[in-house]
């Protein structure tokens, strides 16, 4: 038995003055309603109405149940409201897992927009590092991965792509000579995340450039002893800037470098792999209006398709524009061909 359902038949049979006045109240069959009551008495152990072929009356239990009845409804009506009011409200708290470059080199200069907005918002971000996964501690998570997102219990937004392209400072270019070819030696200075060295490769793909078999080329580049290795994104940004060496870096944190000469695109008919960013919640149901706004205003701000908008900002856009990076939803990503391949090292 549904008691709640019951409960408020029961209330309806009493203000209607009767089962068939009920009964078309709820649009329900008038056996459905007299059922209903049954249960209910039956589970009470208790009568709860007199009923004779002319007229219905509450009895003493009755009476006494019914004034109970009214108040818990009216509460239970009163807490869905405010439930509700807060799923559809633009107020409240929002938790963002973000990664910190992202954070820091584009989220943060547009977070003053979405304020203005929803002022009765308010913001919490939290910035560990890299983020690949949806943290069901928070509202919105923040993704950034250049691989297919595996299957679980969530649901994500593409929010933009951003091509992870090799640049310098102009002044160290000038010392040591400007590279046109992954293979080509000139004896640079890298500057390498910690887990590219574990990769040992890296791999560039000319999309324009096909070999006999039709394939796009591709070159896979054996690395030296990288001149500097670190984890954080923007001590290697740092450096490059600094003129230290030669690095790969997202486009989403040099567009402005690039557009300011303060740095130097490298190969750029060569791409490395593209990264692919998703605003990602931990279930699809009952979204408060916060986070639907919220991940609404990144795709708005960073325009949710395949084209990299920082690249095309700076004047120099990927080769590989427009082209499907991955799927906004869980699952594999079609199968691309193999490509002809090359290893080559860079001495």
């Amino acid at each position: 038995m549904d008691l709640m359902r019951a409960m408020r038949t029961f209330v309806r049979v009493v203000d209607e003055q009767g089962f068939a006045n009920a009964a078309r109240a709820l649009d329900m069959a008038p056996a459905v309603v007299t059922k209903q009551v049954a249960d209910l008495e039956a589970h009470l152990g208790a009568r709860l109405l007199n009923r004779t072929t002319r007229r219905m009356s509450l009895t003493e239990v009755g009476e006494s149940y019914l004034d109970h009845v009214r108040q818990i409804l009216t509460e239970v009506d009163e807490a869905e409201a405010l439930a509700a009011k807060s799923v559809k409200e633009l107020r409240g708290h929002l938790r963002v897992l973000v990664p910190p470059g992202f954070a820091v080199h584009q989220l943060a200069k547009h977070l003053p927009k979405f304020r203005a907005r929803h002022p009765q918002v308010t913001l919490e971000l939290t910035v560990p590092g890299p983020v690949e996964a949806v943290d069901d501690a928070h509202d919105v998570s923040i993704l950034m991965t250049g691989q297919p997102l595996r299957d679980g219990d969530f649901v994500v937004r593409r929010v933009a792509v951003s091509e992870i392209i090799v640049c310098a400072a102009p002044s160290y270019l000038d010392r040591v000579g400007r590279l046109t070819h992954p293979g080509q030696s000139l004896g640079i200075d890298l500057l390498l995340p910690s887990v590219t060295t574990a990769r040992r490769v890296l791999t560039f793909t000319h999309e324009s450039v096909l070999g006999p078999d039709g394939l796009p080329e591709r070159v896979e580049v054996a690395p030296p002893r990288a001149a500097l290795t670190t984890t954080h994104l923007d001590t290697t940004y740092a450096a490059v800037l600094a003129g230290m060496g030669v690095a790969g870096l997202p486009s989403f944190v040099v567009a402005d470098a690039l557009m300011e000469n303060a740095l130097e695109r490298l190969l750029p008919d060569w791409r490395i792999f593209t990264l692919t960013i998703y605003a990602g919640v931990p279930t699809r149901k009952h979204l408060p209006a916060r986070t639907r706004a919220f991940i609404d205003f990144l795709v708005e701000t960073f325009g949710g398709g395949y084209r990299d908008i920082w690249l095309e900002a700076a004047g120099c856009p990927t080769t590989q524009a427009g082209a499907p990076a991955a799927v906004a939803l869980p699952g594999a990503v079609a199968a691309s061909k193999p490509r002809r391949s090359t290893r080559r090292r860079l001495a």
